[in-house]
């Protein structure tokens, strides 16, 4: 029996954001977006300088090295990581979206936006991942990838789709960690 992998890749990350994702950010609240659970949390916040990342009025915590341990983030932060590090950059990639960094996004101040945003950038990464076919899955990701650059095409999906996953999980917790306050 023959396996198409571009459906499988893809209805492994639609029927997670479908069925347990997406409907539970449905209401997600600019409080809620950013909510702090404990000091000292990274978040998306108001521009205090022009050296922060970013390109708009909010910027996001951010330290190279990380420190360790790494803070606490915020719905928003975790959101913003999503949007840019997993879905964004790896679309402008591999699949035209529009070019991004950490440093030149213009951040979310609003749960509305970031949920706007999300909605796009899944759309797009979703339908990039929908054009793959074996061949393409199979291609090495390229220079885009740094280190990963000679792995094929398909282990990239693989990891996003993880990232996502795992990602959104941890939302989804604050949210629920925040209706249960």
């Amino acid at each position: 029996m023959a396996v198409n992998w571009t459906k499988e890749l893809t209805d492994q990350l639609d029927f997670h954001w479908k069925v347990h994702t997406r409907p539970r950010l449905d209401g997600l609240t600019d409080e809620e977006y950013r909510w702090e659970p404990v000091a000292g949390c990274w978040t998306v916040r108001p521009r205090k300088s022009d050296d922060e990342p970013g390109s708009g009025e909010f910027t996001i915590g951010w330290a190279y090295p990380e420190p360790v341990p790494p803070p606490v983030t915020t719905i928003a932060w975790r959101l913003a990581h999503v949007l840019v590090g997993v879905l964004g950059m790896r679309t402008a990639s591999h699949f035209g979206g529009p070019p991004m960094t950490y440093d030149d996004y213009p951040y979310p101040g609003t749960a509305a936006e970031a949920l706007s945003r999300l909605d796009e950038y899944y759309a797009r990464w979703i339908a990039g991942v929908a054009s793959l076919d074996e061949a393409a899955l199979a291609r090495p990701c390229g220079p885009a990838e740094g280190p990963y650059a000679k792995y094929p095409m398909a282990t990239l999906v693989l990891h996003i789709h993880r990232e996502v996953i795992h990602h959104c999980a941890e939302v989804l917790l604050l949210r629920d960690l925040y209706r249960s306050r």
